[in-house]
Parts: C-alpha cells; sequence; structure tokens
C-alpha cells in the first residue's frame, strides 16, 4: 500500500486532535451522510460527505470530504499512467492558493493503492455564509436592485479577471460553481469550487473565451443589459472596445457554428448583446 498525502499545517493540529489526519481515519469515517451520493463513471465512484470538526474553544466547523476510487483520468503528460481525479483538483487548489485566486480552504489530501484499487481524498473547509451564484438558470440575482446586481458583477468579474490573468481556465464556470457572499458593508466576496477540469492555457484569453462562453450559456435568466454589464465590469471599460467587441462575438456565438475539440455541433441559446448597459 503506497500512500501519498498533504496536510495544511495551519490545520495539522487541530486534524490530529480530532483523528481526522490520516488516509485510514478519513476513509473509514462514517459515510451514511453524503452530500453527494457516490455518482459511478469513469469505471469507478465519487462521492461528497460531510462532518464537523471540534476547535479548541468547543465550537465547531463544518467541513466536506471526497471521496473516490477508480475514478481515474489520463493526461498527455502521463499518458501510460491513469491518475485520480483529485489529485488534479489538489494540484489546481494548491496553484489557485499560490497566486491568491479564492477557492475553498483545504486542510487534507491523500491518494493510495489498495488491492489495485486508486482511491483518493480531499477534505475542504465549507464556505461559511456563501452561496452559489445560482442552480440551474435561476440566478440569485433575482429581485436584487441595481446596485446590488453592480457590486455582485464586480466581484465576480474580478475573480474572474485574476484567474485568467493568470492563464488559469476553470473549464465548468457554471453559476453552481461559483460561491458569493455579501459583506457587511453590500460589497461581495467570490470564491470558485470544483476544480477537477482547471487547466493552464496558453493565453488568459484563451481561459476567458472558454469560460466566459460558458458562463453566458449557463445564465438564461439574466438581462441581456446586465450581461453586457458584467462583461463591461470584466474587461474594466465604459463602452466596449473593437477587441471586446470580438471577444463578445465569440462568447455569445451558438456553440454549433464554432469549431469543437471533438468536432461534434451543439445547441445553444443565442443572446444578442446590447449597445449599452444601465
Amino acid at each position: 500500500m503506497t500512500v501519498m498525502e498533504y496536510i495544511s499545517a495551519a490545520w495539522r493540529r487541530t486534524l490530529h486532535q480530532n483523528h481526522a489526519d490520516s488516509f485510514l481515519a478519513l476513509w473509514t469515517l462514517q459515510q451514511d451522510n453524503w452530500f453527494e451520493e457516490p455518482n459511478h463513471r469513469r469505471g469507478g465512484w465519487s462521492g461528497v460527505c460531510t462532518a464537523a470538526l471540534k476547535l479548541d474553544d468547543a465550537s465547531q466547523t463544518q467541513v466536506f470530504i471526497k471521496r473516490q476510487e477508480n475514478h481515474v483520468y489520463r493526461s498527455w503528460r502521463h499518458f501510460l499512467r491513469l491518475r485520480p481525479t483529485f489529485e488534479r483538483e489538489y494540484r489546481n487548489i494548491r496553484l489557485f492558493n499560490r497566486y491568491d485566486i479564492p477557492t475553498a480552504g483545504l486542510l487534507y489530501y491523500g491518494q493510495r493503492q489498495q488491492q489495485g484499487n486508486q482511491q483518493a481524498m480531499l477534505m475542504m473547509l465549507a464556505l461559511q455564509g456563501y452561496q452559489p451564484l445560482g442552480d440551474g438558470q435561476t440566478l440569485i440575482t433575482a429581485g436584487m436592485d441595481r446596485a446590488t446586481r453592480h457590486r455582485l458583477f464586480d466581484s465576480v468579474a474580478a475573480a474572474m479577471r485574476r484567474m485568467h490573468a493568470h492563464r488559469f481556465q476553470h473549464s465548468c464556470p457554471y453559476p453552481k460553481h461559483i460561491f458569493v457572499k455579501q459583506q457587511p458593508d453590500g460589497s461581495f466576496l467570490t470564491c470558485f469550487i470544483d476544480l477537477e477540469k482547471a487547466r493552464r492555457r496558453w493565453s488568459g484569453k484563451q481561459a476567458a473565451l472558454k469560460d466566459l462562453g460558458i458562463l453566458h450559456r449557463h445564465t438564461c435568466g439574466c438581462s441581456r443589459t446586465d450581461r453586457l454589464r458584467f462583461f463591461l465590469t470584466y474587461r474594466q471599460e465604459k463602452r466596449l472596445s473593437p477587441e471586446s467587441k470580438r471577444m463578445l462575438a465569440i462568447i455569445t456565438r451558438p456553440k454549433a457554428s464554432r469549431p469543437l475539440p471533438c468536432g461534434k455541433p451543439s445547441s445553444a441559446t443565442y443572446v444578442k448583446p446590447e449597445h449599452g448597459a444601465s
């Protein structure tokens, strides 16, 4: 049995006091409190459960423990070796932390080979006070006044701009993977989750076109004015520059008319951009 582990230095003592600082202890933890029931694909399974850690002041903090077995992928760098998808997420979280790109706090990562099975685990801090930007086609902006929406756009756009400035592409920036939290002063914090498919691109523009295109297609409940306002905020512009107009044309183009890596067309709703935002 071969075990690879990472333990957050800031949380090592707390994990030890909760008997949660080893792969065996976490893997055998009670598994009837699934937050996401295990899904079976890629030849294995992957699921998420919740737990509570006791702190020194007798309070508790909630954590999410992501477990998987034989849930693997093959990369071009390691084509002959199958690797756990959580290993990729773990490495992406460390990179996001290095560049101060907001994501959930990582407490533990471990992987092992057990009787021919590849097992991996991630323990993350729960995002207290945060909520997803949306669920399905419903966004939390519904019912917000214009000033609050604009503050929300400022936060999400700034976080995405920072991510893309370092050439990271989230690859799945659906509203349910973008969490926001309103501060007492009315401003918002933004945090990205589920980094299993995040990757580094050759340029920030490549990353932006992909991510903003995905976000555009999965926010149908957002008005055209708000979409344009968000894009202008992301681009830090008052009016669309020629380069921004070219980018927006690509982002809003129906997916079926764009060349895809797999060569297969797909349908999407076209939303014509407006020429100004309120």
